[in-house]
């Protein structure tokens, strides 16, 4: 897909309180690391995520969602009543019904005219959205929208330390599909796009690419079971294996939609799960590391907040500067694959 007629406006983010070390967490499981005897910084070492962080206890998405949107909707001037659209593209929502886009809607006081919804696509829900309100404004139905995503990683991580102490079976080999859970972290980010009819920014979402490969939907599963909380369970070696084959398919439709060399893309934003995963993705697709702006550090992997939180500092930091080529990179579970590219 192509566009000629989408800018991009601000970002708004909030970063969670509390910070959250990987040494943290490996106190709390102190007794399975001797029972197991794994070694002390196993989680930083092998992820590369020195920290996560986490909200307030018993905060919504919605709340962080607002916070996000409120300071997107600052920066760029607008004001709600300008905002024709909202979405609302977490993998964390505050319930199953009303969508948490009303909650954010009615929090940031948007319009009665606004079309407001929820979509979900694991990590890939905010890319999502704003393909999916670039096609509104490319044909005209959309002045300015807005995209938000905010997600809570506390339960998971509580509800995974609680089930991995209380199992007395765990081995080396089986507490592997709940490494990954302890990698999750919080936070929120908003995106105001719009028309250059409106109102030329000369920043441009020039075009994008997805690619499905759903025969791998078994290697990432989560969700609310019993009364145990939220866990997960990933097969991490085997979703890293089919993310990074679907993510070249990705690339090759990406170069023949942008026309773009790769060589003449200044900065790399991509969904953050490890530093292998990263290293063996640029390897894969013949890419300058260098040119790749990481949070995964300090952020850990926060989901659908993840790529574009990580474009929003990235430009905070003059990372991406005017007149410069980026690159959004996107693998999520499922497995599903989206790459949009922007001048700044």
């Amino acid at each position: 897909m192509k566009y000629s007629r989408v800018c991009l406006h601000s970002f708004g983010y909030e970063l969670p309180p509390h910070v959250v070390t990987s040494a943290d967490l490996e106190q709390q499981l102190s007794s399975v690391y001797k029972r197991l005897k794994l070694p002390e910084g196993r989680l930083e070492l092998m992820s590369g995520i020195r920290s996560r962080r986490f909200w307030h206890p018993e905060t919504q998405p919605s709340a962080g969602a607002i916070l996000a949107g409120r300071k997107a909707l600052i920066a760029s001037g607008l004001t709600g009543s300008d905002i024709d659209f909202m979405v609302f593209t977490s993998v964390s929502r505050d319930m199953m019904e009303p969508a948490t886009a009303s909650f954010v809607h009615h929090g940031l006081g948007l319009g009665s005219r606004c079309q407001i919804f929820d979509i979900s696509n694991a990590c890939l829900g905010f890319l999502n959205g704003m393909l999916m309100l670039a096609n509104m404004i490319e044909l005209g139905q959309v002045r300015y929208g807005l995209i938000v995503a905010s997600e809570t990683a506390e339960d998971l991580v509580c509800s995974t330390i609680e089930k991995l102490q209380e199992d007395e079976t765990l081995t080396r080999k089986s507490i592997k599909p709940a490494f990954a859970s302890l990698t999750i972290g919080s936070g929120a980010v908003a995106l105001i796009m719009g028309s250059k009819k409106m109102q030329d920014t000369g920043h441009r979402l020039i075009g994008g690419s997805w690619r499905a490969n759903t025969r791998h939907n078994e290697l990432c599963h989560g969700g609310q079971v019993g009364g145990e909380g939220t866990l997960m369970t990933t097969d991490s070696e085997l979703l890293m294996e089919k993310g990074i084959e679907t993510a070249g398919l990705c690339w090759q439709d990406f170069q023949k939609e942008t026309g773009w060399q790769k060589k003449k893309i200044d900065r790399f934003f991509c969904h953050q799960v490890g530093q292998v995963h990263a290293r063996k993705l640029f390897s894969s697709l013949e890419l300058d590391p260098e040119r790749n702006f990481e949070t995964l550090e300090v952020l850990g992997n926060v989901g659908s907040v993840s790529a574009p939180i990580t474009m929003a500092m990235g430009i905070e930091k003059e990372k991406l500067k005017q007149g410069q080529r980026g690159a959004l990179l996107g693998i999520g579970s499922g497995i599903n694959s989206i790459m949009l590219g922007i001048e700044w």
